[in-house]
């Protein structure tokens, strides 16, 4: 392991270096490459919770971890359900032995993680999921480990809050800027008020059940609305 010192400049720089990229994919990859570079395990992955009733594996370097993280809810056991429940990070020192969540446990070592880690992704006003680290060796966590991954994860869940709040303001952006396009062409394709032909795109939203931003890229492509009434 390298001097503390040096250590604690290269987890600055890998923070400042995720608080720079532009958006969720490349955040969370960015993530992955330090965890395994700070921690020196074999895998990593982040993992999103939705409204506490779904997980989803965002980004994996392996692909059996995103079949692993599904079976915890299957199972309701295991260590990313137990962190999101309680906030307390875990560390499972060996699959074969884990008593805690003996099925998951199983699973695990079965597909060749014999030991893992997982910490809490979280802001001041939310969780947003875990980040995940695993082994094909037992024992090879320890606390100065979990320590790293805590400081990680915590500037990835700031930096993934940002790059999620400027996504979405930018989705904003982006419909309203199409949904005023629609407007004007039901304006002149109709002689209608701006008023008019935005009520229009709403009445066909409700009727067809399609979001309105849909609708509006639709009238945008096709220069129409079928079945239209004005």
């Amino acid at each position: 392991m390298p001097p503390v010192r040096d250590r604690a400049f290269d987890l600055a720089e890998m923070a400042l270096s995720v608080l720079e990229e532009p958006n969720v994919p490349q955040t969370v990859e960015r993530v992955l490459d330090f965890a395994l570079a700070a921690v020196d395990c074999a895998h990593a992955a982040v993992v999103f919770v939705h409204s506490k009733q779904r997980l989803e594996t965002v980004a994996a370097t392996d692909p059996a971890i995103a079949d692993l993280v599904a079976t915890q809810m299957d199972l309701q056991e295991g260590p990313v359900l137990s962190v999101l429940d309680d906030g307390h990070s875990v560390i499972v020192d060996d699959t074969h032995t884990e008593a805690r969540w003996p099925k998951w446990a199983s699973t695990a070592a079965g597909m060749g993680f014999r030991s893992a880690m997982a910490v809490r992704l979280f802001t001041s006003d939310r969780t947003m999921g875990t980040l995940n680290l695993y082994d094909s060796h037992a024992d090879h966590f320890s606390t100065a480990d979990l320590q790293v991954a805590h400081l990680l994860a915590r500037h990835a869940a700031i930096a993934l809050s940002r790059v999620q709040t400027e996504d979405n303001l930018w989705r904003a952006v982006d419909s309203r800027k199409l949904i005023g396009q629609a407007q004007g062409i039901l304006m002149e394709r109709y002689a209608l008020d701006a008023d008019h032909a935005f009520e229009v795109l709403r009445r066909y939203s409700q009727n067809s059940n399609m979001k309105l931003r849909n609708v509006a890229e639709m009238v945008v492509e096709t220069r129409r609305l079928p079945d239209a009434s004005t």
